[in-house]
Parts: structure tokens; C-alpha cells; sequence
């Protein structure tokens, strides 16, 4: 069984590189094998746009109580980015179909096109506002140990930069890098089978392959290189203080480095596999066994991979921060009412200390808890 690409595999309408003494007859994919593996990402795609709903939209809406309290431009790129990745889950029920169907797009062209770009929208917004958030991060955490630092200086935070602006520039930047997939993109017989894909025009220049010299240099190499400069700085930074100041950041470094990781380990294997493909279009390595099972069987994996990371986000950058806990504590029990309060300890004593718990309740969503200033 012959297997179409992916919807991230798509292929323009030049000749297939040199093959060697590989054949498409002799790599065939087991039916049966091939059907598991469709069923499964469709679930995955399923699964992932379930939790990637519920998760951006509590994210939202944590970040925009949280923002009219206490305004700051990291909270407002956490937004953003929830934006995006919630317009992204959107389009994975359309790719489930798709992939669950032997990728035939029922869908018609109009759909592909919007679909498509979405998708790929997404991959360019998450980064940039990956990075964004990294720069405000490192800027809050510098500014803030300055301005309590003993020699008493203080800094200019980035929130001082129009962060709304900011944002309106990277949507505009992730549009413009999304130009070539909304101009290509259409529904197409291959194989007797139509897919959605892209089809580029003829010529000299493989237009695919320098679409996805793009997509990897854009979307990964630079925001990496952003994300990982930012913890640098933040760990040189930090190890610069005196003894006293390091406790709290600490955890700042940690909480950096596990957005780190995460960016890196649910992108490289994609982008990894996709450069392949770039080095084989371009007769630089051998079109062989190996490469074509790693694309029939490992790069849907690393497509699924790719799209958790949507899920991830919400729970990196907001379920782990005390503040953005305690605000969804105190949504929860303002929704429950009073009587879902935490008790307190003490009995009768609980009428004198009430007054002072209700002071606290009342100030606890404009200010972080102890600790979880940073």
C-alpha cells in the first residue's frame, strides 16, 4: 500500500529525487499496520484538541483576570499565545478525518487552504511568542531583583515597551511567513486520491525545498537560539547576585528550563526528520529503505509530538505559576460558593482570624503568594 503524504509532508509538482536502488513496490506498508497507525494519530489529534480547548481557554481566561489586576507584558504574550494555540486545536478534528480517511480531504479546496494556513500559522505564532515571552521573562526577573537589590538601583522593564504593539507585529510577522502556504495550497489527485497539500509552480527552484529551509530556520533554529540566549542570561544573571537573592529565582531558572526542554523535545524530531527530506530533495543524502520507513511509521509520531505541544503551553506557563494558581483556587470557590471555602483551623478562634482571611482572599488575585513574585 502506497501511503500519501502528510499533512505536513506536502509535496510540490517537481521530480522526485534520484532514488538509488529503492522502489516504492519493494517498501511497501503493511494495510494493516498502516490502518493502526492512522487510527492512532486521529485519537491523538482528538485527544490533544479536547484537552488543548479546555486548557486554552481556562488559560484565557486565568490571564485576562489576572491582567486587568495586574497588568504586565508577559501576561499578555501568555494570552496571545493561548489565542493561537486555541485557533490551532480548531483544525485538528479536520486533520483527524483526513488522516483517519487514508489522508482523502473531504473537505473541499476552500477548507484545505483555511485549514492549512491555520495550522501553519500556529507554528509560526508559537514560536514568536515563545521567544517574546522568554525576553519578558528574562527583563521581569532582572528588573525586579534590581530594583530590590541593596545598592537600590532600579531597571527599565520591557513592560515599558508597548506590549500590544509587540504582539500586533509578531501576528504580522507569523502572516507574512504563512504568505506561502495560503497562495499554494490547494486539493489535489494524487494517486487517485485527493489530498490536501501544497503545489508549487515548476521551475528552476525547489520552491519545497526552500519552503522548508523556512519553516526550520523561522520557526525553530531562531526561537530556539532566542529561548536558550534568554536562560543564559538568566542564569548568568542570576548567579551574579549575592547569596540573599538567589532562593526565590531559583525556581525561575527551573521553570525556564522545563520551556526549554519542552520547545526543544516536541519540535527537533519533527524538524530533524523534515530536514532530511530537505537533504534527500536536494541529492545530498540517498533516498533509501530507511527513509521512507522513518517517513511512513516515525514522522506521523513526530507530527503528533508537534501538536502536543499546544497542550503543553497552557500548564507550562500558567498551572505551574503560584500566582495563576491561586487565582483559579479563588474562581473555583467563588463559583462554589462560600461554604466551599477551606475551613479554618481553630473553631471559635476562626470568628477573629475570618476578618483578616476575607483581607487576604480579597488581595490574593492582585498579589502573588509568597515566593511566586517572579
Amino acid at each position: 500500500m502506497y501511503l500519501p503524504p502528510l499533512p505536513s509532508q506536502q509535496l510540490d509538482t517537481s521530480e522526485p529525487p534520484d532514488r538509488g536502488s529503492g522502489s516504492l513496490d519493494t517498501m511497501e506498508v503493511p494495510a494493516g499496520a498502516a490502518l493502526a497507525l492512522r487510527l492512532l494519530i486521529a485519537a491523538v489529534y482528538l485527544t490533544v484538541c479536547a484537552v488543548g480547548l479546555v486548557g486554552n481557554v481556562l488559560v484565557m481566561v486565568l490571564v485576562r483576570a489576572r491582567q486587568r489586576r495586574r497588568p504586565s507584558a508577559l501576561n499578555c504574550f501568555v494570552l496571545n499565545l493561548a489565542a493561537t494555540d486555541f485557533q490551532f486545536v480548531l483544525t485538528l478534528p479536520f486533520w483527524a478525518v483526513d488522516t483517519a480517511r487514508d489522508f482523502s480531504w473531504p473537505f473541499g479546496s476552500a477548507m484545505c487552504k483555511i485549514v492549512l494556513s491555520m495550522t501553519v500559522l500556529n507554528m509560526y505564532a508559537s514560536a514568536f511568542f515563545l521567544s517574546a515571552m522568554s525576553i519578558a521573562r528574562y527583563f521581569t526577573v532582572a528588573g525586579a531583583l534590581r530594583r530590590y537589590s541593596p545598592d537600590g538601583r532600579d531597571a527599565a522593564c520591557c513592560g515599558a515597551a508597548t506590549p500590544v504593539w509587540v504582539c500586533g507585529l509578531l501576528w504580522v510577522a507569523a502572516s507574512l511567513a504563512t504568505m506561502p502556504t495560503a497562495l499554494f495550497s490547494t486539493v489535489a489527485s494524487v494517486a487517485g486520491e485527493r489530498l490536501c497539500l501544497l503545489r508549487f509552480p515548476d521551475g528552476s527552484w525547489d520552491w519545497l525545498a526552500l519552503y522548508h529551509v523556512q519553516k526550520i530556520t523561522v520557526a525553530f533554529l531562531l526561537p530556539l537560539a532566542t529561548l536558550s540566549a534568554c536562560y543564559l542570561l538568566l542564569v548568568r544573571f542570576l548567579r551574579r547576585r549575592p547569596r540573599p537573592w538567589l532562593r526565590g529565582p531559583s525556581r525561575v531558572t527551573r521553570s525556564v528550563t522545563v520551556v526549554v526542554l519542552a520547545f526543544f523535545l516536541c519540535w527537533l524530531p519533527n524538524h530533524a526528520i523534515t530536514l532530511w527530506g530537505v537533504l534527500v530533495k536536494f541529492n545530498a543524502v540517498p533516498w533509501d529503505r530507511a527513509y521512507y520507513l522513518v517517513h511512513s511509521y516515525l514522522f506521523p509520531v513526530t507530527i503528533c509530538l508537534a501538536h502536543a505541544n499546544s497542550c503543553l503551553n497552557p500548564l507550562l506557563y500558567c498551572l505551574l505559576r503560584p500566582e495563576f494558581r491561586q487565582l483559579l483556587w479563588e474562581l473555583c470557590c467563588r463559583r462554589c460558593g462560600p461554604s466551599s471555602s477551606r475551613p479554618a483551623k481553630g473553631g471559635p478562634a476562626s470568628a477573629a482570624t475570618g476578618p483578616a482571611q476575607r483581607r487576604w482572599r480579597s488581595s490574593s488575585c492582585s498579589e502573588p503568594p509568597p515566593g511566586g513574585r517572579v
